[in-house]
């Protein structure tokens, strides 16, 4: 591990001492001051990282929890994580926020947040604290978007000399920022490469980190955040479907599994299609069981759904597809149906999807911030006003040619029609935005992109219209769809918008 770099450069596992010598002398010439460290290999271990607090007052608050569901290894920004964290019993979390409330003191962080990363070894349950940023990273943002915790808002109150118990929370406005966040509801944050724009790269993924932008589901039990996140990734193909390609033999999928590239999630689902063993991947992949049994699970409810076709669509079976986080399109192509007969069969049955508000006390008070996420349950929480009204799509997660400027341009769309007295509805799903924090528009849903989740939100606050045009590509592919649905486009039709981005029609 070289000294001074970010995000894994110049870093890897040594399997031999020709492996070690390449990277040492790589590592040596990457860090400005020509240093590395060599450390125990932790590979296949557990990763956890918490994201805490602490004031002048030596007052300490842990934001939020949260699991790599890929083993050390794979950087943490290429991988699947989820909060709060899952698999860890409640004396071993305890142990860790122990260990690190002693770091971020000894280390001497007055005022302000840090990111603690541990592995924790699966077989003795032995804790190594691997890395500390003393500062607001990329874990902070998300965990603030987690959570509904401004952590960079905080940290900046603490260096003028507050304390937690003085900095009062926005959300529910009676309880201080040393009131820990608890949440009632799985948040899943899946990476997003792109590799297709270098068919030449490594695709493996390693210490170093190669993701170029992430996506963050909400939903209220892991399967339906994980799926949710999967779709919110915007690869054009069912969420938990493998995506194509040859057929692999056995052998050949074993080892792809164990050298983890961009594909690997996919390729578990593959393995379970063909009846392999929790215990088998587990030997493979090393990720926690408890995870892989979540997976086998909906591998399960799928192949039901294949097996049974469309007539196998019954009220109880689309409950819970849609309350495990399952797509219409999804559920269309499983059973080879149309996504319009699944909408129908879903209104017929009575199954409608409900929004719940991000409060940081997990409803124990009031929440006057309307920062939401859907789900499928009794209650819902959205509760819309009677005032104009103007959806405003984002642009999903990064990626090449589609990054952070749109986000620029709906964050001002949303300022600019604040001031002429119109409410904004933003709906993305990047943790790493502007355009997802909680007092940027007017009301926020934290949802996929999509057709279906789209049209839910602009029928739920009953929009007078929907602005496309400024987050990028993904919801000017919407915009036709969305018009044949009812919704009005503002500004530039998605006629002329199909004129200028299809040459064969210009």
């Amino acid at each position: 591990r070289p000294s001074f770099t970010l995000g894994g450069v110049g870093g890897g596992i040594a399997y031999n001492i020709d492996e070690f010598r390449d990277l040492a002398g790589r590592g040596l010439s990457m860090s400005p001051v020509h240093e590395i460290l060599v450390e125990q290999s932790v590979l296949g271990w557990k990763e956890y990282e918490l994201e805490v607090m602490r004031d002048r007052a030596d007052n300490f608050v842990v934001v939020c929890s949260i699991e790599n569901i890929d083993p050390m290894g794979i950087h943490t920004g290429d991988s699947i994580t989820v909060a709060p964290a899952m698999t860890l019993s409640d004396k071993e979390y305890q142990r860790l926020r122990d260990m690190a409330r002693r770091i971020i003191s000894r280390v001497g962080v007055e005022t302000g947040g840090s990111n603690i990363q541990f592995a924790v070894n699966p077989a003795d349950g032995e804790v190594v604290a691997i890395e500390m940023n003393p500062r607001v990273s990329r874990s902070s943002a998300l965990a603030s978007k987690a959570t509904g915790f401004p952590i960079a808002k905080i940290a900046a109150k603490l260096a003028l000399g507050y304390t937690l118990d003085e900095i009062p929370n926005d959300i529910t406005r009676v309880t201080p920022a040393s009131f820990e966040p608890s949440i009632d509801y799985v948040v899943v944050k899946v990476p997003r490469w792109n590799f297709e724009k270098f068919p030449e790269a490594d695709r493996t993924l390693t210490t170093q980190m190669k993701s170029v932008g992430e996506a963050m589901a909400i939903g209220r039990t892991f399967k339906e955040a994980f799926l949710k996140g999967l779709r919110s990734l915007e690869l054009g193909r069912p969420a938990q479907l493998w995506p194509g390609g040859k057929e692999e033999a056995d052998d050949v999928l074993a080892r792809r599994l164990a050298m983890a590239d961009e594909r690997r999630i996919w390729r578990v689902f593959r393995a379970l299609e063909r009846g392999w063993s929790v215990d088998r991947l587990h030997s493979i992949t090393r990720i926690d069981r408890w995870f892989l049994v979540q997976f086998a699970e909906l591998n399960d409810m799928a192949a039901a759904v294949r097996a049974g076709g469309p007539k196998g669509l019954t009220p109880r079976v689309l409950r819970d597809l849609k309350q495990a986080g399952f797509s219409n399109r999804d559920i269309a192509v499983l059973s080879g149906t149309s996504e319009a007969d699944v909408e129908a069969a879903k209104r017929q049955a009575g199954i409608g999807r409900v929004y719940k508000r991000i409060d940081t006390c997990a409803a124990e008070f009031e929440s006057f911030t309307p920062y939401l996420y859907s789900t499928f349950a009794e209650e819902c929480e959205s509760a819309p006003t009677a005032r104009p009204k103007v959806v405003i799509l984002g642009s999903g997660p990064n990626r090449i040619g589609q990054g952070i400027e749109f986000d620029y341009c709906c964050c001002h769309a949303a300022f600019a029609l604040r001031e002429e007295g119109v409410e904004t509805v933003m709906v993305n799903s990047n943790p790493e935005t502007v355009s997802t924090d909680y007092d940027t528009s007017d009301r926020l849903y934290f949802e996929p992109l999509t057709l279906e989740d789209v049209l839910e939100i602009y029928q739920q606050e009953e929009c007078a219209g929907a602005i496309v045009q400024f987050g990028g590509q993904t919801p000017l592919n919407l915009a036709t769809a969305l018009k044949a649905n009812g919704v009005n486009i503002i500004g530039t039709s998605p006629e002329s918008i199909e004129l200028a981005e299809d040459r064969k029609l210009f």
